[in-house]
């Protein structure tokens, strides 16, 4: 059973870029519920798998690659920011940025850009993708939907009207600037540097 990961900072801790009530809501709520469904999902295996009955196996793998993967990303997204307390790539993943995307600058507007066009229900990523040996920038829809095989997430941005809505109402793009401030680099070079 999954249980609930405990934010590394209190709710107000990312005050003013994302608010309290807005975390609040993202935290324990809506993971929350994607967390119970990926339990309800997976006791419905299970009882699939001891009945031998798996006339719904379809629609239970469709769920768990849906509510599975919520889980995963909200817990990366999470764990990613932190206090706005100044923190940047480390030297290995700047070199790594600067190689792949001409400069830290290039990067970081191409994924603003990427961010603002994700579709209402998805996310926007950088990942390291090692069949390609390079960082690539990927808008993922729903949880699961567009991504590469293999591919490792290392900064992830929620897009979901539900992550910014509330405080920033239509101003997306506000909201993707905000991000930058609350962004915990320390926790994307950890990432990094287990790939």
């Amino acid at each position: 059973m999954l249980k609930k990961r405990e934010l590394k900072y209190p709710l107000d801790a990312l005050e003013p870029y994302y608010n309290k009530e807005t975390l609040d809501i993202h935290y324990n709520i809506l993971y929350q519920g994607y967390i119970d469904n990926t339990n309800k999902t997976e006791e419905k295996l299970q009882k699939a798998r001891e009945t031998n009955n798996f006339e719904n196996i379809k629609c239970l793998e469709k769920d768990l690659s849906f509510f599975g993967s919520g889980v995963i990303l909200h817990e990366l997204f999470f764990d990613n920011m932190g206090p706005a307390i100044p923190t940047s790539p480390n030297i290995e993943l700047m070199e790594q940025i600067n190689k792949d995307f001409g400069s830290y600058e290039r990067f970081k507007t191409q994924f603003t850009e990427s961010s603002k066009v994700v579709e209402a229900s998805g996310w926007n990523l950088l990942v390291w993708v090692p069949e390609f040996n390079k960082l690539e920038i990927l808008q993922c829809e729903k949880h699961q939907n567009l991504t590469l095989w293999g591919c490792k997430p290392l900064l992830v941005l929620d897009m979901w009207e539900h992550s910014y809505f509330l405080q920033y109402k239509t101003k997306r793009p506000d909201y993707i600037n905000a991000f930058w401030n609350i962004v915990n680099w320390n926790e994307v070079n950890k990432r990094y540097s287990k790939i």
